[in-house]
């Protein structure tokens, strides 16, 4: 089997499970920002010519809305310089391989990395053997 240069990468990553649960909305290109989307401690807006998704807190989200609710969040420990090479990778591989699919969102510092949340054990799981630590609040 092929293998590609990021396969089996050792580099270990700190990160933290944000607290709330978390959904991921669509609505057409044009689509003004709801004003519920911006509220709580983390969110993010995307607009293209195809769609503007909205990543909030899943408690905003009024029932009318096409959305994928209730995922977790974790954030990745940074800042991250533009120049490291293969950071997302190294904690996306253990996921792939544990067949845990991801929603990824990328920040000047940072990267978070949201799992549906069905499959939060086994994500953890997944990366606490690749050696990525979890930072809990003290």
């Amino acid at each position: 089997m092929k293998t590609t240069p990021y396969e089996g990468s050792q580099r270990r990553l700190r990160f933290r499970r944000l607290p709330e649960a978390f959904a991921v909305c669509r609505f057409a290109a044009e689509a003004p920002v709801p004003g519920w989307a911006t509220q709580g401690a983390f969110s993010s807006i995307t607009r293209s010519a195809d769609e503007l998704s909205i990543v909030c807190s899943a408690d905003r989200v009024p029932d009318d809305c096409k959305t994928e609710l209730r995922w977790i969040c974790f954030k990745l420990e940074g800042p991250f310089a533009f120049s490291e090479v293969g950071v997302l990778v190294s904690f996306l591989a253990p996921l792939a391989k544990s067949g845990v699919g991801i929603f990824a969102v990328s920040t000047y510092d940072t990267d978070y990395v949201l799992v549906r949340e069905e499959h939060a054990g086994a994500a953890l799981e997944a990366l606490q053997a690749a050696g990525h630590e979890l930072i809990t609040a003290a």
